[in-house]
């Protein structure tokens, strides 16, 4: 048989029913199948982050593009880095009075909308291609 015109989906069935030879494995393909196919657990939210943002402007600008050298941009991060940002100061790994005392309230659902809005924003940041 000519594995590089094999139908994907058809691979998928005849794995299924291989390893489904009994009722419990079959309960198990059902169940991780269904894991698999239902929605993120911790979706982002724009629209919050930029609501939740607006304290924020007082130092980093409304749009994360802060004009004073002394606070970073945030317009353009990387969602995951914003995330890991805000974690370490909440956990003291990154040590900044006025940072603790901003997000001391904030979620783990707000640092993700929060970063979803910055890493949204139209920043300086850009990946240089060779």
């Amino acid at each position: 048989m000519n594995m590089t015109k094999m139908n994907p989906i058809r691979s998928a069935v005849r794995a299924v029913r291989v390893f489904a030879g009994s009722t419990a494995h079959l309960a198990l393909v059902a169940g991780v199948s269904c894991a698999l196919l239902a929605a993120p657990v911790s979706a982002q939210n724009v629209q919050r982050g930029a609501e939740l943002s607006k304290p924020c402007a007082a130092c980093h600008g409304p749009d994360g593009n802060s004009i004073a050298p002394n606070f970073p941009r945030l317009a353009g991060q990387h969602e995951d880095y914003l995330v890991y940002s805000l974690r370490s100061y909440r956990n003291g790994a990154r040590k900044n009075a006025i940072m603790s005392g901003q997000i001391g309230n904030l979620t783990e659902q707000d640092f993700r909308d929060l970063s979803a809005f910055y890493a949204r924003q139209k920043g300086p940041l850009s990946v240089i291609r060779q």
